[in-house]
């Protein structure tokens, strides 16, 4: 079930056993393989460094991969397998609706879990301690888009949209924020409507912005391709709340057509001494310049090995700590506290732009709204 992939920071003397931390990524499809590649290197890059300073009250950490490939089921089987392995904590994942499984599985394993990059405000049925969270809320970071659009004019919007308890919560933040502000959502299925029937129906709307809550690269890719080439769409902003614009593959398979297509990154608009110092070194082990999400990964173990130095590997002193955190990470101070809403403890907030590529540089990004 799991391919077997090396685990970071196994070698150890003896008398000094490892520390093990439990790490969800998706690194095969349907997973966005690319988005988990970034959040290992930066899972990765963390735990070489922390060892190499030491590790945490002398001993090292161990981090034990499971690739989640964006399934549920799978997730939970490999919660299951770390918590038998006896990993003090669970980090990482990328996709909201595996990391809600994820996060239950954990809670009810009494296993910590510092969610890195899942955004969906529900991560857990129940409020918990044992679960806290990297990424902003999706209410947070999807109201600030909104009110991106709506100070850009665009008061009326469609959103073409795949059946996921993320993309329709996306959708109700969306309709709701513009509602209370005169505006108005159109939707349109993606599973009805062809490229080519979705470019009639959004220009009989006469919507002035189309954003994307489908996935990449299929059918996000022929959507983008068609409305570009559309003339009667000459006008329209495509967006992509999501994110998907931020990784080297949405350049690749749309070229110019992927420029000018606003969405979400959680990063600050200049990075200090640390973070500048882990882009650099994100950047020479991916080959490419890391996305936030390799940041993500990178803060999710300068969390956790924090507060293992403070209270070693007992689970139950572990989840109790969350709200001791005090931490400088990537893209500022981290701490954690009970956010309105989500039931788990939150970082509130990490920094929030909306960027996208520039038409004339498209491997250049622009910041164009900051939160």
């Amino acid at each position: 079930m799991n391919t077997p992939i090396p685990r970071v920071g196994a070698d150890h003397r003896p008398d000094e056993p490892a520390i093990r931390i439990g790490a969800l990524v998706p690194l095969s499809p349907p997973g966005w393989v690319e988005a988990g590649r970034h959040l290992l290197a930066g899972l990765e890059l963390a735990v070489g460094e922390v060892n190499e300073a030491g590790g945490t009250a002398g001993r090292p950490i161990e981090l034990v991969v499971r690739d989640t490939a964006a399934d549920p089921g799978r997730a939970a089987a490999a919660v299951d397998e770390l918590a038998g392995l006896g990993v003090a904590a669970l980090a990482g994942e990328y996709h909201s609706v595996v990391a809600r499984t994820a996060a239950a599985r954990a809670d009810a394993h009494g296993l910590p879990y510092l969610c890195s990059s899942a955004v969906l405000d529900a991560l857990t049925d129940e409020p918990t301690d044992r679960v806290a969270r990297l990424a902003p809320a999706q209410s947070h970071g999807w109201r600030l888009y909104a009110d991106f659009l709506l100070g850009a004019g665009h008061e009326r919007i469609a959103v073409v949209t795949q059946p996921s308890v993320y993309w329709a919560s996306g959708t109700r933040i969306l309709r709701d924020h513009f509602s209370a502000r005169g505006g108005t959502v159109t939707g349109l299925d993606a599973g009805a409507l062809d490229p080519a029937a979705l470019c009639d129906a959004l220009a009989a709307d006469g919507a002035t912005a189309l954003l994307l809550l489908v996935g990449f690269p299929d059918p996000a890719v022929p959507i983008v391709k068609a409305v570009r080439h559309d003339e009667r769409l000459a006008g329209i902003l495509v967006g992509a709340p999501a994110g998907q614009p931020e990784f080297a593959d949405w350049a690749a398979s749309l070229g110019d057509d992927g420029a000018a297509v606003p969405f979400l990154r959680y990063l600050p608009e200049r990075l200090g001494p640390l973070g500048a110092r882990v882009a650099a070194a994100l950047r020479e082990r991916l080959g490419e310049a890391p996305s936030f999400v390799a940041f993500e990964g990178y803060d999710t173990v300068v969390v956790l090995a924090d507060l293992l130095r403070a209270h070693g590997p007992d689970r139950a002193r572990l989840a109790a700590a969350w709200p001791e955190v005090a931490v400088e990470g990537t893209r500022g101070r981290i701490g954690f506290s009970r956010a309105p809403g989500p039931g788990v403890w939150q970082w509130v907030w990490p920094p929030v732009q909306v960027v996208d590529r520039d038409p004339s540089a498209p491997d250049r990004f622009r910041v164009l709204h900051s939160g």
